[in-house]
């Protein structure tokens, strides 16, 4: 199967985005067992290990690992850019997964969802609706209210 055929299969983008919430539930509970016994940054070392195995697994069975082809130097910049916000992002989740409850650091760790909303807002000129940003509101207020000591 190459990129084609794996496209014009994915499904919405909606079907793919609750896939996705439900993986990340998943790595917070099993991140949260497997880091109790062991340095953060050797956790997130193997998680990384982990998923780029399986990627480069992925890509030979449907046939998609050759080389990029051309690629723009700023394509690369801004890829290399994320890999490195992933990875530091993967480093601080981890570490705070070892110091504290799984239930108060993920809704912290959603924040990204607002800061999504304002980074695209400001540097992509994305514009929400007002619903899209009562929404985007009531995130940051539920994940407030959550990490607030009783």
């Amino acid at each position: 199967m190459g990129p084609e055929a794996l496209s014009s299969s994915s499904g919405s983008w909606l079907t793919w985005a609750l896939l996705s919430a439900a993986f990340a539930a998943l790595t917070a509970i099993f991140a949260k067992v497997g880091v109790e016994a062991i340095n953060p940054d050797l956790a997130t070392f193997i998680r990384t290990a982990v998923v780029l195995a399986s990627f480069a697994v992925l890509l030979f069975a449907t046939g998609q690992f050759r080389a990029p082809g051309e690629v723009s130097a700023r394509t690369w910049i801004f890829l290399v850019l994320s890999g490195l916000a992933t990875g530091a992002s993967w480093l601080c989740y981890f570490r705070a997964l070892k110091l504290g409850p799984a239930t108060l650091v993920a809704p912290i760790d959603k924040l990204s969802v607002v800061l999504v909303a304002l980074f695209a807002f400001v540097f992509l000129g994305e514009r929400p609706s007002a619903g899209g940003w009562l929404g985007i509101a009531l995130i940051a207020a539920g994940a407030i209210i959550l990490a607030i000591k009783r």
